[in-house]
């Protein structure tokens, strides 16, 4: 693994993880009237703490797009599901509240997923998937569940409905680092005319923005130890299954490190689970019982 690609990961996450603490503070405070509507941004735009975490949200993602222009988007994704990590630590140097057991199984449990998967995939590139159907195939499913995740959120009360934006924005996000990935690669090989006449770089500027509003809106009604962990966990599994899937991505598929894979992301999954319900992590202070008819039923 590139020291240089292991660096640009974890500060990405170190940036990602700081800002959606910050947009969360800010966003728990917007009109509850926005809810899954672009106003949210606008609204949200006047808040500086919120124009910070955006700020640090977009240098991540570029530290991100260069990380995943120099290694596979198989090995990337694992390292920026660190994230949480890091915004577990703000959000208890804000509670003062200390890692207890739970704090430090999540960190052992996230760690040594990232860890076990890299070390038993070794992943590695290979020749890209050609054909178009197998890109949209892939894109197409993952977008469709997404769009299914925001629909039964809508209809949902409060108490899952967040859970469910943030998969999706997950969902959005993987596919989103996908596209980078590829648009980095047409503006290396042909510079910014090549870039441009593709749909990727326009179809990545549309996913961040639909992925932003679903955070924003799940930021907003519930606490981050609700949304975090389900979009943490859902962005590396939609990645990983892009890269793997058209971008050309190779891991080990004997036996023995399958199983290991399969290990690494399931410690992964529930290493998050536990640093997001983390007493650290702030709760938030939308009243719930004072909004349940806000989503129709």
């Amino acid at each position: 693994m590139s020291v240089l690609v292991l660096v640009l990961a974890v500060s990405a996450a170190c940036c990602l993880g700081f800002g959606f603490v910050l947009q969360q503070n800010a966003a728990q405070k917007a009109p509850l009237g926005d809810f899954l509507s672009p106003r949210l941004l606008l609204d949200l735009m006047k808040v500086p703490r919120w124009l910070g975490g955006i700020g640090l949200m977009m240098v991540g993602m570029a530290l991100g797009a260069v990380a995943l222009g120099q290694g596979e988007i198989s090995l990337v994704e694992p390292l920026l599901a660190t994230n949480l990590l890091f915004a577990l630590a703000l959000s208890r140097h804000q509670t003062k509240q200390s890692l207890g057991r739970q704090g430090w199984a999540g960190l052992a449990l996230l760690a040594g997923g990232v860890t076990t998967f890299i070390v038993a995939g070794e992943p590695h590139g290979g020749s890209a998937v050609s054909d178009p159907l197998r890109h949209w195939l892939i894109i197409g499913v993952m977008v469709g569940l997404a769009l299914l995740l925001t629909t039964y959120a809508k209809r949902s009360r409060l108490s899952s409905g967040p859970v469910l934006l943030s998969l999706a924005a997950g969902l959005l996000y993987g596919v989103q680092d996908a596209l980078t990935r590829v648009s980095g690669q047409r503006f290396g090989s042909g510079g910014l005319g090549e870039l441009l006449t593709g749909w990727q770089p326009y179809a990545v500027l549309a996913l961040g923005v639909t992925g932003l509003v679903l955070v924003q809106s799940a930021f907003e009604t519930a606490p981050l130890r609700m949304s975090l962990p389900a979009l943490t966990a859902a962005q590396p599994l939609a990645g990983i299954i892009c890269g793997v899937g058209f971008l050309g991505d190779r891991l080990r598929t004997d036996t023995g490190a399958l199983a290991l894979e399969a290990a690494g992301l399931a410690a992964i999954v529930a290493g998050i689970v536990l640093l997001g319900l983390h007493p650290a992590m702030p709760r938030g202070t939308a009243p719930r019982e004072q909004v349940p008819d806000l989503l129709p039923q």
